[in-house]
C-alpha cells in the first residue's frame, strides 16, 4: 500500500476493498472511519459549531470557549459541559434508496458485497459527511412500494436513526421509482439535494419523468447507478442459467457466445441513462461494488453534484 492511502498511521478506510472494509466492525464504526479517511484526504477538520438553537452536551475539551459551558450542569455534578447548537443549515438533502430483490444480488459472494449491502455503507457514509457540514439529510426507502421515509434532519443524532433505519433494510420484490421521487417533493419545501441509488433495473421512463420533475421544481438530483462487477462483463461457465431476481424469468445459454453482445448493450444502457441525465441537468455517476468508497464520495459530492 503506498503513502497516500495512509492516515496517521493506518489504513484509510475510505480507500480499502468495499468487502474487507465491511468486515471491520459495525456500521457505525465503519462509516465514521470511512469518513474520517475521507475527510482527511480533503485536508478538511470536520467541527461542529454553535448557533441559535440548542441541540445537546457533551464534555468540555481544552480550547472550547468558556463562553458555552453549562455552568448549572457544573454547579450540580462539578463537571464541565459545554452546550451544542444547532448551525444554521446550508441545504436540505434527501436520499431515495431502491431496496428492490435485484439490490440483494452479487456475483462474486466470497470477493465482491452485494449491491444492497454496498449502498447501505456508502449511503451512511454520505449522510455523514453532509450532516457534519450541517446538511439536513434524510432517507426514502422503496422496492414495489415506499417503505419509510425518514424526514431531513442535521443533528449527529439523527445520523444514528438514519444508520438504524439502514441496518434493518432487507431486499424487497419489484421496483417502483417513481412514488419514491415523488415524494421528496413533501420533505424537500425548499430547493434541496436528491439522491437517487438505484441499479436502474426499473422502468427507465418513468423513473426519469419523476427525476425530470424534482430538476423542475429547482432540485439538484445525482443518480448513483449501482452495478457489480460481474454485471458489466458477462462470464461465467461454459453453460449457465440466468435468472432475473424479480420477475424470475430464466433462461440457459453459453456466456461466451453472448458476451460481445451483452456488453454491447451494458454499454448501450449506460450511455443513454448519462445522455439522458445529462440532458436535464442531472448528475449521474455508474458505481460498481468493488469501488472504494471514498472515490465514490468524492465523485457524488464534487460540484456541480451540490448547490451552489
Amino acid at each position: 500500500m503506498n503513502s497516500s492511502n495512509v492516515s496517521s498511521g493506518r489504513a484509510r478506510l475510505d480507500l480499502l476493498d468495499p468487502l474487507e472494509v465491511s468486515k471491520l466492525g459495525g456500521l457505525e464504526l465503519i462509516n465514521e472511519g470511512v469518513v474520517e479517511g475521507f475527510l482527511s484526504g480533503l485536508h478538511r477538520s470536520p467541527r461542529r459549531g454553535f448557533s441559535v438553537e440548542f441541540a445537546e452536551h457533551r464534555m468540555y475539551q481544552p480550547g472550547d470557549e468558556l463562553r458555552y459551558v453549562d455552568w448549572k450542569i457544573l454547579g450540580r455534578n462539578d463537571r464541565l459541559y459545554v452546550k451544542q447548537f444547532e448551525e444554521e443549515t446550508n441545504l436540505r438533502a434527501m436520499v431515495v434508496f431502491d431496496t428492490s430483490r435485484s439490490m440483494a444480488w452479487t456475483g462474486s459472494p466470497a470477493t465482491v458485497l452485494p449491491k444492497l449491502a454496498y449502498a447501505q455503507r456508502l449511503i451512511a457514509a454520505l449522510a455523514l459527511v453532509l450532516i457534519r457540514q450541517r446538511d439536513a439529510t434524510g432517507l426514502i426507502t422503496f422496492d414495489d412500494d415506499v417503505r419509510s421515509v425518514t424526514p431531513p434532519r442535521a443533528r449527529l443524532s439523527h445520523w444514528r436513526q438514519l444508520l438504524g433505519t439502514l441496518a434493518e433494510l432487507e431486499a424487497g420484490q419489484g421496483t417502483a421509482a417513481e412514488p419514491a421521487l415523488r415524494r421528496v417533493v413533501s420533505q424537500l419545501r425548499r430547493r434541496g439535494l436528491v439522491v437517487f441509488v438505484s441499479d436502474l433495473l426499473l422502468d427507465r421512463a418513468l423513473a426519469l419523468k419523476a427525476l425530470r420533475f424534482l430538476r423542475h421544481r429547482g432540485h439538484q438530483v445525482l443518480v448513483l447507478h449501482i452495478m457489480d462487477p460481474a454485471e458489466v462483463a458477462l462470464g461465467g461457465p461454459n453453460e449457465a442459467r440466468f435468472e432475473d431476481p424479480e420477475s424470475r424469468a430464466a433462461v440457459i445459454l453459453r456466456p461466451r457466445d453472448w458476451a460481445r453482445a451483452y456488453h454491447d448493450t451494458v454499454r448501450a444502457v449506460v450511455t443513454e441513462w448519462r445522455l439522458a441525465c445529462r440532458r436535464h441537468g442531472i448528475a449521474y455517476h455508474r458505481v460498481t461494488t468493488d469501488t472504494p468508497f471514498g472515490v465514490v464520495l468524492r465523485e457524488a459530492l464534487a460540484p456541480p453534484s451540490r448547490l451552489a
